[in-house]
């Protein structure tokens, strides 16, 4: 017979041996050389080996290991085959090897007990695992299954070097825990042992025991806790109140909340004592009288523990509060001084959210009922104190309270609003501002009546009043505040319908006002717009109320001012400047990107003849003096061809299973207008819309004839003309646009973008389009706005076209050499940093040859890309670090204040590679570091300050 290697295992007993237990010599030969002789893998022969086991002759095989094997004398191989023999036995034959009562587990004791190796323990922790959940007997040797499992705890184990079978300590730990925790017969013996590791001076083995005894209280109930609750209880006391680790606190905090809830579920008869009350009776006597001491040095860890224990269940809730919360109450009246108030409330504040856990409180039970006068006092008085602290702590507690169902009176809701409106409009503090409008934001849509009725008519009766007032830089501050707090509160449908009309009408004013300040004003309304379409777009009834309110009125607005701007000169209409047209765009596409298909296509059908044929009737206010043609020629229709960024926001969000009408003519529109415009801003958005749709285009013969369209109408354009500028821009935008739905046209584009590098004029500009190729886009091609964007399109980019760029770095000129690295730059700092990594070393020269490049935006893009390399990948840039020294050090004189300040990180981050290598460097470094340490700039200091303290570090000892 032919052996294979598992026959080492059968080896020592023998032939005759596999007779005697298989009955004769043609079965046992058969069964071994099924097991051995196959291409499977050995476990798979193994379990073939179990399967053609007549019945009960498992039992013979296993009752032999045990007792004519020494498995602890095997080796490691021959070891882990025994555990997985018994592994498939205890799958397939389960009811036969139950049939063996207790022997089978004290077999099993005998066989793993002595095992070292980590490989051979997790197949053993397994199987002891299933003879507990599959409640095998275990008999008398409940004791002696635990002690030869325990005996590994805590687990101390650290994997070599390149260990090919990948195991972890951790997973050996998380494999004992779940056998320790697996049963309460564990607990008698458990419990001490858990209790000792506690004490341990190792902070892993008092993580572990810890960890373990929370495990436990998942299995255990009261029966098993009893005799050991004051042990655990001072042991968990001691180490909340003496650690300095964070981590051992909060794995103690959480055993306390086991514990309790533990004690909480355990069902009681009726001759039983209830060990959660006197339990938590200890834990108020050992923690309570600290909350009342002067100095409040174990304050924080008392507290701490009773919110643990609080936090169980509801019934250790009440049990808690009704002792503790009367006495936080009398030491907030108490102490007068701020920051000890703030101690008293964030510990009130700890129990307040709690009872959120439970929901309704009930009017008999509830302390926080009982207390609600005092409670709600104390977070007034809170919200009227001088210190910005104390004020947060109690915007906080105010938001918790709110959210409680029938907590607050209308009388105290009345008063919340009251508070809300004064912190938010005229705190001079930001910090509590900006809470208390994110306060009124939450609150909101659990009292919409309230504060539809009572914030919105006075955050609009202020803003009147503010609007009527000079326009200093304070009012204009109020204004401000008044309309992020009307954006704030626009939580609710109901108050959306408010609010909005609000927020318009005030534009409107503006719109008509000639102040000086107007253009901000409107910027600051559409930034409150913004913010209400994000709070609404996950509500179908509120985000289409919010689209049909605003997008035609601000369309409307914008038509209107550009048809009186044909015979007036632009400046001084607020609405059509650049800045307040780029704030709409955000707002319109917002207020679409979240539309259901049906909906958008009732928008579209009016938005996009809007433009395209003048059609105004959807509009209100709709008498305007002349046609809308902003596609037509003519100088008088400049500022309405400004209005094409609108259209852009619009149609750009649309979901792609949206159909455009008249899609073909309004691209071929969008394509003249961006290679014609003189208007940059006009040009670069006709550009991007042109491209958002190309992106979204489905492909075939229609795309195929625009996209040709369109480079037939820029290559000669690019040539020459007084329009190369315009025509760049478009390239770029439609290269991007097909480089992210991998359309195979893009590689031809980026092909004429990597030529126009070498262009005397188009260079530059053309090297900083590679950065727009690679970036992700706010208002356009993002997957926010339904973009086609497919996966690893930067990875692919980098894999076409940096050899590209390499190549053509080393075949350009002296003057075009630095388009070529300021291209490759913007290329690297957009690309995953483990992809950057592997290519690193292949690269690396050409990043160095950039920081000696006078441009700014080269020197920066490339000082942006080394700093995290250095941290990734030190033994690589180890090798050039005389060369990174150097250059690091000459920018820190830069000029630019952005290439000092990123100089200085990437001189800190040099430190993370090998000391050795660093050291002939470390008083050069120190000594030139001297200087950006007066730099007039406060942020160049902080960093130089933060890199010479670590060059400074440098070899000392612990480091």
């Amino acid at each position: 017979m032919e052996t294979g290697p598992c026959c080492s295992l059968w080896k020592p007993w023998g032939l005759a041996w596999r007779t005697q237990i298989l009955g004769h010599g043609d079965e046992a030969s058969s069964c071994c050389h099924k097991s051995c002789s196959s291409v499977t893998p050995c476990s798979r022969r193994r379990k073939s080996m179990c399967e053609v086991l007549s019945p009960g002759l498992a039992v013979s095989v296993l009752k032999a290991i045990f007792q004519e094997v020494h498995v602890q004398s095997l080796l490691q191989v021959d070891r882990h085959t025994v555990y997985s023999i018994i592994t498939n036995f205890m799958g397939t034959r389960e009811e036969e090897l139950k049939g063996l009562g207790a022997d089978f587990t004290f077999g099993f004791i005998q066989v793993m007990d002595g095992e070292k190796d980590p490989r051979n323990l997790l197949v053993a922790f397994q199987i002891v695992r299933d003879l507990i959940a599959k409640s095998y007997t275990l008999g008398p040797f409940v004791e002696e299954l635990f002690e030869v499992t325990s005996c590994y705890f805590p687990i101390d184990f650290t994997p070599p070097p390149n260990d090919p079978h990948g195991i972890q300590r951790e997973d050996l730990i998380l494999s004992l825990r779940a056998v320790l925790a697996s049963t309460p017969q564990f607990a008698e013996f458990l419990l001490p042992l858990l209790i000792e590791k506690m004490d341990s001076d190792l902070q892993s083995a008092k993580l572990d025991s810890l960890q373990t005894l929370t495990a436990c209280c998942a299995v255990y109930g009261q029966k098993e806790l009893q005799e050991f609750l004051p042990s655990l209880w001072s042991s968990l006391r001691r180490e909340v109140f003496q650690t300095a680790s964070e981590k051992v606190e909060a794995e103690c905090l959480a055993a306390l909340h086991a514990l309790s809830a533990c004690l909480s579920c355990s069902v009681l008869s009726s001759d039983t004592e209830d060990l959660l009350d006197s339990f938590l009776s200890s834990i108020l006597q050992d923690c309570r009288h600290h909350l009342c001491e002067p100095d409040m040095k174990l304050v924080w860890p008392s507290a701490k523990l009773l919110q643990a224990a609080a936090g169980a269940s509801l019934r250790a809730y009440h049990h808690i509060t009704r002792s503790v919360l009367p006495l936080l109450l009398e030491q907030y009246t108490r102490h007068s001084q701020s920051s000890q108030r703030r101690t008293i409330l964030e510990m009130l504040l700890g129990f307040l959210e709690l009872q959120q856990k439970w929901g309704h409180m009930e009017e008999d039970e509830s302390t926080l009922l009982s207390l609600r006068a005092s409670v709600c006092s104390v977070v007034f008085s809170a919200l009227t104190d001088p210190n910005v602290q104390l004020q947060l702590v109690g915007i906080r507690a105010l938001t918790v309270l709110g959210s409680l169902q029938g907590f607050l009176s209308p009388s105290d809701l009345e008063l919340v609003v009251d508070h809300l409106i004064r912190l938010a409009l005229h705190e001079k503090d930001f910090q509590s501002s900006e809470a208390a409008m994110e306060a009124a934001g939450s609150l909101a849509p659990v009292y919409p009546k309230v504060f539809s009725g009572h914030m919105v008519p006075r955050l609009e009766e202020e803003l009147q009043s503010e609007r009527e007032k000079e326009s200093s830089h304070d009012h204009c501050s109020l204004r401000q505040r008044c309309l992020q707090a009307l954006a704030a509160v626009s939580t609710h449908t109901s108050i959306v319908r408010e609010t909005v009309p609000v927020l318009l009408q005030h534009l409107r004013k503006v719109q008509k006002g000639s102040e000086a300040g107007s253009t901000q004003d409107m910027v600051f309304v559409c930034q409150s717009l913004h913010r209400v379409a994000l709070q609404c777009q996950q509500d179908v009834e509120g985000c289409w109320f919010y689209h049909q309110t605003v997008v035609p009125c601000l369309l409307a607005m914008a038509v209107q001012a550009a048809m009186q701007e044909s015979t007036q000169p632009l400046l001084g209409k607020a609405l059509l400047e650049e800045e307040v047209l780029a704030a709409m765009v955000p707002v319109i596409s917002a207020a679409t990107t979240h539309l259901s298909p049906e909906l958008a296509a009732q928008s579209v059908s009016h938005v996009v003849p809007l433009f395209l044929d003048g059609e105004v009737s959807f509009l209100p206010q709709n008498s305007f003096p002349c046609s809308f043609q902003p596609f037509e020629d003519g100088e008088c229709l400049e500022a309405q061809r400004r209005l094409v960024a609108l259209l852009m926001a619009f149609v750009c969000s649309l979901p792609r299973n949206v159909a455009i009408p008249q899609q073909e003519r309004l691209l071929r529109e969008l394509l003249v207008l961006s290679c014609s415009c003189n208007c940059p801003f006009t040009a670069t958005t006709a550009a991007k819309c042109f491209a958002g749709l190309v992106n979204k285009h489905p492909a075939g013969q229609q795309l195929d004839e625009i996209l040709q369209l369109a480079v037939n109408r820029m290559e000669p354009s690019l040539a020459e003309g007084p329009c190369r500028m315009q025509t760049l821009t478009l390239l770029l935008w439609v290269t991007k646009a097909l480089v992210l739905r991998y359309h195979p046209l893009s590689s031809h584009l980026t092909d004429k973008l990597l030529g126009l590098l070498g262009d005397a004029e188009l260079g530059p500009a053309a090297a900083d389009g590679f950065s727009l190729l690679m970036a992700e886009s706010p208002d356009v091609l993002h997957k926010g706005c339904h973009a086609d964007v497919r996966i690893m399109f930067r990875q692919r980019f980098f894999t076409d076209n940096v050899p590209k760029l390499v190549q053509g770095f080393h075949g350009a000129g002296p003057d075009m050499k630095a388009n070529y690295l300021k291209g490759l730059s913007h290329v690297l700092n957009h690309l995953p940093k483990p992809v950057l990594v592997t290519e690193l070393p292949t690269l690396l020269s050409l990043l160095l040859e950039a920081l000696s490049c006078s441009d700014r935006v080269v020197q920066l893009s490339t000082l942006s890309c080394l700093q995290p390399l250095l941290l990734e990948a030190p033994q690589i840039m180890s090798l050039h670090v005389d060369t990174l020294v150097t250059k690091f050090l000459s920018l820190t004189s830069s000029p630019t204040m952005a290439v000092r300040i990123a100089a200085l990180r990437c001189a800190h981050a040099l430190t993370s590679l090998p000391i050795t290598v660093l050291l002939p460097y470390k008083a050069r470094v120190i000594r030139a570091l001297a200087k950006p340490l007066d730099d007039k700039k406060r942020l160049v200091r902080k960093e130089a300050v933060a890199a010479r303290g670590e060059w400074f570090l440098l070899g000392s000892p612990g480091r």
